[in-house]
């Protein structure tokens, strides 16, 4: 005997439609980054979790998000969330543990050192620098989505991107003269 289903029942049965839900649609949108993001920061069998980390604060938070912002917000909760996940993993490690190389996915540093001049030049950057140079060159965010995810107004993060290119080319340059 079949039964006749309500739209009630099917409305909650179904799942969300992304049209109807803005956060569904922003996770849609957004998740292939996030999770690219946190592929080169930490081992690949974090990034799922880790990203629904990511998206669970998001949900949480997802009030105080401008329109038009979600995804420089996503990487500044990112960062802070890979941040949380390098203290963890370092309180439960032990001494020797530290000082050997962990099998992780590249790191935006590691994309960057194809080049040996610019692997050089790269590691004498300040971190300040090369997490600046790698949300606007790596992740390909403009100066205002860069300030976003990095909690300063777009003109401070225009100008210290142009500082950190400055500093990377004068690096490269010293490199080549050497040579």
């Amino acid at each position: 005997m079949s039964r006749r289903v309500s739209a009630a029942d099917r409305e909650h049965n179904d799942p969300v439609p992304a049209e109807s839900d803005p956060f569904v649609a922003v996770y849609s949108e957004y998740l292939r980054p996030i999770s690219a993001y946190l592929a080169r920061r930490v081992d690949r069998d974090q990034v799922e979790d880790l990203a629904a980390d990511v998206f669970a604060i998001a949900w949480r938070k997802r009030d105080s998000v401008t329109p038009g912002e979600e995804l420089p917000w996503l990487y500044r909760i990112a960062s802070f969330t890979v941040a949380n996940h390098r203290r963890r993993l370092a309180s439960r490690t032990s001494l020797l543990a530290r000082l050997t190389t962990q099998d992780s996915a590249p790191s935006a540093e590691d994309i960057v050192v194809a080049d040996a001049a610019l692997a050089d030049a790269w590691r004498q950057l300040s971190a300040r620098d090369r997490e600046i140079l790698a949300l606007g060159v790596v992740e390909g965010l403009g100066a205002q989505d860069v300030g976003i995810a990095l909690g300063i107004s777009a003109n401070a993060a225009s100008i210290r991107l142009h500082r950190a290119r400055a500093r990377l080319a004068a690096a490269l340059a010293e490199k080549s003269d050497t040579a």
